[in-house]
């Protein structure tokens, strides 16, 4: 009888194999963020510390990283995939400009408040000599939506963009989020964590908020801050008899 030919399939075992070779690096990288948050703020976090949290001996992290640089580039990328998964949501077209701007001020000031020790982390550059950090990578992702959002909207409502204009889109929009994201850090290191974060986050799109009007009236476009969005673009399309 012939040999049955290999399908190029993984079997059931290599798959089951694989799914709890992914669930025991997130039971590692959840302990990890418990031991983080656990400790103060900037304390060193030592492996024995995060095996013990996760219920597994020293050993068995070695066999999912390949060493403690590795482990520690995993968790900052669990981290801020944890927050990316909370702002990127919360940039769409529901509400009015300024409610829009608060919603995504809101939810990063939000987790900066209640995860001090894993903004710490963030911030901290782990990669390569001359690689961006993992947060300046969220804020360029973060960044590059809204200034499609800014374009779309540009668009819609005719308005007209110098060459200079969009050339310089990017690096404002840039510049507009790292502004929040470094007010933020500057917040949370200080001794006294005032204003509150509602408030903080209130006067941060504030800011946001003056600036894009700033340039939209420059440009003469007048948006109406208490009128949603959506229902101004509605109106920009909607034929005039």
């Amino acid at each position: 009888m012939s040999e049955q030919r290999d399908s190029g399939r993984p079997d059931g075992r290599q798959s089951r194999w694989e799914e709890h070779n992914l669930e025991r690096r997130r039971q590692i990288l959840d302990a990890a963020v418990v031991v983080i948050e656990r400790e103060p703020v900037g304390a060193e976090v030592h492996v024995r510390q995060i095996a013990d949290e996760a219920g597994i001996g020293r050993s068995v992290i070695y066999r999912h990283f390949a060493d403690r640089a590795d482990l520690d580039r995993a968790v900052q990328a669990h981290v801020l995939a944890g927050l990316r998964d909370r702002l990127v949501p919360q940039v769409t077209l529901s509400g009015t400009a300024e409610e829009i701007i608060l919603r995504i001020v809101g939810a990063y000031v939000d987790w900066a408040a209640d995860h001090p020790a894993l903004h710490r982390l963030s911030e901290r550059e782990l990669g390569g000599q001359g690689e961006a950090s993992s947060l300046e990578v969220v804020v360029k992702e973060i960044a590059d939506q809204i200034g499609e959002v800014i374009t779309m909207a540009a668009a819609v409502f005719g308005l007209e963009l110098s060459d200079d204009d969009r050339a310089a889109l990017d690096p404002l929009v840039f510049g507009l989020v790292g502004l929040v994201f470094g007010a933020v850090r500057r917040w949370l290191w200080r001794r006294d964590r005032d204003p509150a974060p509602r408030a903080l986050a209130a006067l941060l799109a504030q800011s946001i908020w003056f600036a894009i009007d700033g340039h939209a009236r420059a440009r003469g476009l007048e948006l109406d801050p208490d009128v949603p969005l959506e229902d101004l673009i509605a109106r920009a399309l909607t034929p005039v008899d």
